[in-house]
């Protein structure tokens, strides 16, 4: 009968980011997946936001320009962008649960060796949802900020000075909260069942795989 190993959380971080550097390649284009996604997302709600608080500023000349641009408050094409925005992190799943399964798959000779020295089945999911909550992270960070700063600077560039005040308010802030939230829970969802596969594995299946 195996003896099972308990080991720390810490040592699951410490093998996370240690398999991030080694793939760095493969971490890097997975993370800008993410970064675009949610840079999309982010875009979309803080436009939605300053045009909304521009639209309800009562500055008739504001309001003119919007309606000028094609600003209507139209809910048929708040629908459509809302299904783009969907379809964008839907790919964005998938290919973070592509990335994870080759992951997976390139790793078969370690998940045995790791299981076969005792390692528990819990202890393998988590390196992989821990790799996935890291590379979520970081990509819904700046995916965020790159949005915000887009969805900013093209309100400026548009509006002049009154879109400073939608900037700093409250919803924006908020927004930007949601958007790291549902960036990292995509990575965490997409990686939940290729790390069910890795802990699944028998340990003698998975050191007879090719590397």
């Amino acid at each position: 009968m195996r003896r099972l190993v308990v080991l720390p959380f810490s040592k699951s971080v410490q093998m996370a980011c240690q398999s991030l550097r080694a793939r760095a390649l493969r971490s890097a284009i997975t993370t800008m997946s993410l970064v675009l996604a949610v840079a999309f997302l982010s875009y979309s709600q803080v436009g939605n936001i300053i045009i909304q608080q521009l639209a309800g500023s009562g500055d008739s000349e504001i309001v003119g320009e919007l309606q000028a641009l094609g600003y209507t408050g139209d809910v048929a094409a708040a629908a459509k962008q809302r299904w783009i925005v969907f379809l964008s992190l839907l790919v964005c799943v998938v290919g973070i649960i592509n990335a994870q399964i080759m992951s997976v798959t390139e790793r078969f000779r370690e998940i045995g060796t790791l299981k076969c020295l005792g390692a528990l089945d819990s202890f393998v999911v988590r390196v992989f949802v821990l790799e996935a909550g890291i590379q979520g992270l970081v990509g819904s960070i700046f995916g965020a900020i790159v949005g915000l700063l887009v969805a900013t600077g093209t309100a400026l560039f548009r509006f002049g000075s009154p879109v400073q005040a939608a900037f700093f308010s409250i919803e924006v802030l908020i927004s930007f909260i949601i958007t790291l939230a549902i960036g990292t829970g995509l990575s965490l969802i997409g990686a939940l069942y290729p790390a069910i596969i890795a802990a699944r594995m028998q340990p003698v299946e998975a050191m007879r795989r090719e590397q």
